[in-house]
């Protein structure tokens, strides 16, 4: 009745340890939890639709954007972060770059240095510049 809900992956397919540096870019499916540093870009596979979940520790770091159906951050982001489903900031997360999201919990304590993007919202602008419609906000910054 109310349609199928994507499931998160709950478990950890791969791990990069807390002594690990990966330099360059990760493409995966199913989980991926980072106690380590990544300097390139993290996504899951395109294709994957079955919930592939990243999950970075308060010892994690992402330099880089990232892709991916579900995220739970307690460590360090520097790039944008774009959650298609669900995406979970804890205390310890401090993202430098914007958020696109879906759905979002943030925890007290949780830093954010950058734009917070609902997808649906940004879809909804960028189909109407397409189609050279005035957007409302533009027009009434203009008139001030």
């Amino acid at each position: 009745m109310w349609g199928k809900k994507k499931r998160r992956t709950e478990k950890v397919d791969s791990l990069i340890g807390q002594h690990t540096t990966i330099q360059g870019n990760i493409n995966f499916t199913g989980g991926l939890h980072v106690d380590g540093t990544v300097k390139g870009n993290v996504a899951s596979d395109s294709g994957a639709g079955d919930g592939s979940s990243l999950s970075i520790s308060n010892h994690g770091t992402v330099e880089g954007d990232i892709r991916v159906p579900f995220a739970e951050i307690n460590g360090v982001v520097l790039g944008n972060v774009h959650a298609t489903d669900h995406i979970s900031l804890a205390a310890g997360a401090r993202i430098t770059g914007n958020i696109h999201y879906s759905m979002m919990e943030v925890a007290v304590g949780a830093q954010v240095n950058g734009k917070l993007l609902r997808m649906r919202e940004e879809e909804e602008v960028s189909g109407l510049e397409s189609q050279g419609k005035e957007l409302p906000f533009e027009s009434e910054a203009e008139e001030n």
